[in-house]
């Protein structure tokens, strides 16, 4: 009987170190959070990351990507207040309350005084209850809303309590506004710059937007998308915030 030959099993590779932290990014515009996490996920090698709160295509700014253990803390990290600047836009109101929408409503913007302006943004401040715009990723029995908006359908939302707990008017130049605003979490800026353009009677919508702060994190110095895709891995690595350093950064 012939003998039967028996190969050697593989060696087994060493598995790769894990990696658990924060990656601090600051999204370009013309890019969806899902594409930024993608090439993260590409170049860490590594499948376990996520990201706190979507930056929608035309925003920029800070997006904090949580990888391997730090995805626990993903839900803390989300509820943490926010900080944007944005721009107001006057006279038209869309489809999907931002520059990226179908202008549905073109009113004339009167030569508003700024007190008018500042006294409307006012109104907006501490707790008040806000509805979710269609555009947005909020579950109706599991669909998202954009998915439905897409098809042209509209679906009763519920109004949805939200804070702001500071906001400052960095330009008043009409029929364009320069705010600054630090928000709870869940807050639509869209719609804010919605709801105060009705409020004043000649409708707005959200034309310029940039996340600068979440929690204890800020947009300074972080990551490019382009260096993201273009550095070299260890570089990389190297700008992952470590659990201990998040815990520090955070005072707990």
């Amino acid at each position: 009987m012939p003998l039967m030959k028996h190969s050697l099993p593989p060696k087994p590779r060493p598995p790769e170190a894990e990696i658990d932290g924060v990656l601090l990014i600051d999204k370009q515009p013309d890019m969806t959070s899902h594409d930024v996490v993608a090439v993260a996920r590409k170049r860490l090698g590594t499948k376990k990351i996520g990201h706190c709160g979507t930056l929608d295509p035309m925003a920029t700014g800070l997006l904090i990507l949580v990888v391997g253990r730090a995805t626990k803390i993903q839900d803390l990290l989300m509820a943490e207040e926010k900080e944007y600047e944005g721009t107001l836009r006057l006279g038209s109101s869309t489809s999907t309350q931002d520059a990226e929408g179908e202008v549905l409503v073109t009113r004339p913007v009167p030569d508003f005084p700024n007190e008018k302006i500042e006294e409307t943004f006012a109104h907006y401040r501490g707790d008040f209850h806000q509805l979710p715009p269609m555009v947005s990723a909020i579950k109706i029995d599991g669909v998202p809303l954009y998915k439905l908006a897409r098809k042209g359908q509209e679906v009763e939302r519920q109004p949805r309590l939200v804070t702001v707990f500071h906001h400052q008017l960095k330009r008043i130049a009409v029929p364009e506004v320069d705010f600054r605003v630090v928000c709870s979490k869940g807050f639509y800026v869209r719609t804010y710059c919605h709801d105060i353009g009705e409020r004043l009677g000649c409708g707005g919508h959200l034309a310029a937007l940039r996340r600068t702060r979440s929690g204890k994190f800020t947009v300074l110095g972080n990551i490019t998308f382009d260096e993201l895709k273009t550095l070299p891995r260890e570089d990389i690595l190297a700008r992952v915030l470590s659990l201990r350093d998040v815990s520090r950064l955070r005072g707990a």
